[in-house]
Parts: structure tokens; sequence; C-alpha cells
């Protein structure tokens, strides 16, 4: 059993429950992706340590996926469905402006009809909607929610792009946020930066598509060594803010789940924190590839499945990525769900 998180004054805690996770069945390797883009396998591994990545199939979507990932998640929790109190949906990849899937996931999970919304946080997106939830559980909104972070890249990226293509995945993971009666769930350390919001786009919106002839298709463009040299530089300090918030130091982590955006960027931000050699660091990126707002999660579900970490250990959460934006958070780790 990991440090105990100091406590906010006043008010009921929060803590994860339960962890469940959709991972697509079809594996996209490296040679597929080169394909189509003038690269290869040896220099993807060196330059990001992604091997593979999963596709989602044509009838797989957002919607679906964090129905298998939610549905999981609360059977590892132990809770009754009818018990979740908000669904959140963290994705960047949800097609539709209208009805929200979080509304559709909570409907088709048997939740009874709780408050639903979808969040656009990016890669910082389940960090950022497990610090929502976290409060409306902490501030007695509801008693239990589900978060999600999920995303179908391969239809938002261009498949004749270098710079992206061979970096992003598809997949879901889902928590349950429920009241507890001592913290599981640390203060968050985020926020933003406008001035790089040029950093990650998508090139085009969907207004200007349908009314420029002869427009191509949006898809999302990245400027790799700006993104790079921001993460790897800024968020080993963002770390250590929500470690200090927690009342810790490194040396109380059991394990470090940063977001799974290149495993050259995780080694340049263990190394700025002056991680302890012994901490476990999850490497999902290379099999899962960078899933965006499911990265974390999966992430989680990686170390857990492999006995790198176990439920009660505790973890620091850190992501970050368009907007650009970022979130961190130590947690008590949850239940995983059986398979």
């Amino acid at each position: 059993m990991g440090k105990q998180i100091a406590t906010v004054t006043g008010g009921r805690q929060s803590a994860l429950l339960g962890l469940g996770v959709y991972r697509p069945e079809r594996v996209v390797t490296n040679d597929e992706i080169c394909e189509l883009i003038d690269s290869n396998d040896e220099w993807i591994q060196s330059r990001s340590g992604i091997r593979n990545r999963r596709f989602a199939a044509e009838d797989e979507n957002v919607v679906t996926m964090s129905i298998e990932a939610g549905r999981k998640a609360i059977e590892a929790s132990g809770i009754d469905p009818e018990q979740i109190g908000c669904v959140i949906v963290a994705t960047s990849t949800y097609l539709l402006l209208t009805p929200p899937a979080a509304a559709l996931v909570a409907d088709a999970l048997g939740t009874n009809g709780p408050g639903a919304f979808d969040l656009g946080g990016g890669c910082a997106g389940f960090c950022t909607a497990l610090t929502v939830a976290s409060d409306l559980v902490r501030g007695g909104s509801v008693d239990y929610a589900l978060v999600v972070g999920v995303e179908k890249m391969s239809i938002t990226t261009d498949p004749t792009d270098r710079s992206t293509r061979f970096i992003f995945g598809d997949g879901a993971g889902a928590v349950v946020v429920g009241k507890s009666d001592v913290a599981g769930i640390g203060p968050v350390e985020w926020g933003s930066d406008g001035s790089q919001a040029d950093a990650i786009v998508q090139d085009l919106d969907w207004y200007e598509y349908i009314t420029t002839p002869g427009a191509t298709r949006p898809y999302i463009k990245m400027a790799g060594t700006a993104v790079f040299r921001w993460a790897a530089f800024e968020m080993g300090k963002v770390a250590l803010r929500a470690v200090e918030k927690a009342g810790m130091s490194v040396d109380d982590l059991d394990a470090f789940v940063p977001h799974q955006a290149n495993s050259r960027i995780t080694e340049v931000i263990a190394r700025s924190m002056k991680l302890p050699e012994g901490v476990p660091v999850s490497d999902d990126i290379a099999e899962s590839g960078n899933t965006s707002a499911a990265s974390v999660p999966l992430a989680m579900e990686e170390l857990l499945q492999s006995g790198a970490t176990k439920p009660g250990d505790t973890a620091l959460l850190l992501a970050f990525g368009a907007g650009l934006s970022y979130a961190a958070q130590v947690v008590t780790m949850p239940v995983l769900a059986k398979n």
C-alpha cells in the first residue's frame, strides 16, 4: 500500500474504484503504416518507441469503444450501473456535434439517465475529466461518476502524412470515480499555453470543408519538434508540482503513468523529475501508439496487467497535448476489470 495522499480540509474524498479498457483487435505494424509513408520500422521505433498500434474496425467508433470500456470499469468497481450519477467522455475524435457521446454511452450501460457530457481536452482529456469527476464526487453532486478516455485516431490522421500517421492509435479506457473515506485522487496541476496552439491542430474546420469547393477533408497536423521541446522540458516541472500538491515526493511514488506520446519524451521527463530507478514507468506506447485521451487509462491497465504495479499503489498520472494543455494528479491505483 502506498503512502497516504494529503487530504483537502473539509468535505468527503474521492477515489478510483475500477478500471476497464477496450483495445481494438486489429494490430497495425510499422511496416503496414510505411506502405503509404516514406519511413521504415527502424526509424519509427528509434524516434518514438512505437512497434505497433491498434486500429478500430469500420463498425467501431467512440461510442461503441466507450461502452465496452465503461462496462468493464463498472463491473470492476462493484457498484450497480444505476448508481452512476455522471458520465464524462473525453475525446477529440467524436465527429458528431450532437447528441453527445456520453449520453449514448450512459444509456447503453443502463445508468438510468445521469448527467452526461463530452469533454474535448485533447491528449490531456482523461486527466482533465478525472479532475472534474473527482470534484463532483467530493462536492457531493454525485456519489459515483464514470470517466472515459477514448479515441479513434485512425480516421482523423492522413494515411499519407509522415509526421502524424505512424504516431497514433485507437482505444478506450474508463474509470469509476466514487466517494471515499480517504483521498484516492490528489489535487490537480493543470494549465494551458494557447500561444502554442498551432503546434497541434485540425487543419480545416468542418464548415470550411463543406463550403470550400475541392477542399481535402480535415486532418490533424502536428509540429513534432515544437511539441517535443515543450513536453520534454516543461512537463517534468508540472509532474513535480502535482506530486508536491499531494503532499509527497517522488520517492513516495509506486508508479509513473505519463501520456504515451513518445518514449523519448517519457525518458526526458522521468530524468528531469529524478524519478528513482525502481519506480515502474508505463511503456504502453510500444504496442498501442499514442491514443490521445485514451492513453493514460490504457497505460494504467498495462502496468496493472503486467504486475508492475497493483491496486492500492500510489501513481502519478500526467497528460499533455493539444491546446497546448496539460493535467496531472497523484492517484491510488484502482481495481482492474477481469478479462
